[in-house]
């Protein structure tokens, strides 16, 4: 059992959008009625991170059929935790509104930046959204005192369930401070307000390594998680760049890491054969799809992949 691979499928070199102009990172797949939205992150001309989508045929997810020019949240008011920039993670309904769970990142002194966790709400199928709220609903606090990032809701047994990833600490690499982190569970009864218990569900299995971006499905009543993980010495493109990692468990809190069951391995040569980051598993009419980042943290942009038994 393992992950066939489609490709690259959106390729940002093939399409000239006016304020992207590189990456399309952290997709989001949302299934729509006929076809499937990505939201997607992309970087302007200043390097800033602005979320947008592109659309795919949902009974063919290798054809695009819409490019959204433009990007639905503008960084944030000067001096608020999204006023460098936001990254989509999480779209999910709740009733006839549309739930996006977004990092926010602000830049710093004594290390490059900061992230929390915000929430934007679409009113219509996910084609605007507006903040919420102007500040972050997870943030670091007395127990997590670095920053909360990569948010994956679920709503399951009538609660919320959130995974993210909790940085660990800083280390300096050749002069650089670089962020580590850990996944960890919180719940809610409403998807804003969370109850954060400090558990921790996948911790690094060596120094160094730092773990983001779960993303969960319920699956014969368990609960099936991939993930990335990266080491810390060489990790733009090199030898400790990110892969996708896979854990199983009976329970939104417990559970067991396989790395082995993750089904890919980096490509021998092209998009994805350096780095594969950040994935998002999204079921549709039974088919199991994959999406991701490969080479440069999805510098062409993102690829799919189809479960295959």
């Amino acid at each position: 059992m393992a992950w066939e691979k489609l490709g690259l499928i959106f390729d940002i070199k093939k399409y000239e959008i006016k304020w992207l102009k590189s990456h399309a990172m952290l997709p989001t797949p949302l299934l729509l009625d006929d076809r499937i939205r990505v939201y997607f992150t992309g970087r302007d001309e200043h390097d800033h991170s602005r979320i947008s989508f592109v659309e795919l045929k949902r009974e063919d997810p290798t054809k695009i059929i819409y490019i959204h020019d433009r990007p639905l949240l503008e960084v944030g008011k000067l001096g608020t935790f999204d006023d460098s920039g936001t990254l989509a993670t999480c779209a999910i309904r709740n009733g006839d509104k549309i739930y996006l769970y977004y990092i926010g990142y602000n830049r710093r002194v004594t290390v490059p930046y900061n992230n929390s966790i915000g929430l934007a709400l679409s009113l219509d199928e996910g084609i605007t959204f507006k903040r919420m709220f102007e500040g972050p609903i997870v943030d670091r606090n007395m127990y997590e005192p670095y920053f909360a990032v990569s948010p994956w809701v679920m709503h399951d047994n009538d609660l919320w369930h959130l995974w993210y990833a909790s940085g660990t600490g800083w280390i300096i690499v050749n002069d650089r401070p670089e962020p580590l982190y850990k996944i960890k569970y919180a719940h809610s009864k409403d998807g804003i307000f969370w109850q954060r218990d400090n558990i921790t569900c996948i911790p690094p299995v060596k120094k160094g390594e730092a773990i983001a971006r779960p993303t969960v499905i319920k699956e014969d009543g368990r609960y099936k998680m991939w993930f990335c993980y990266r080491g810390s010495e060489d990790f733009r493109d090199g030898k400790d760049s990110y892969r996708i990692g896979y854990a199983e468990g009976n329970s939104p809190t417990e559970w067991i890491r396989n790395d082995k069951k993750a089904g890919i391995e980096y490509s021998r040569e092209g998009w994805d054969s350096k780095m594969q980051a950040y994935p998002s598993v999204l079921i549709v009419d039974g088919i199991k799809y994959l999406f991701y980042n490969g080479n440069g943290f999805g510098k062409e942009g993102f690829g799919i992949a189809v479960w295959k038994e």
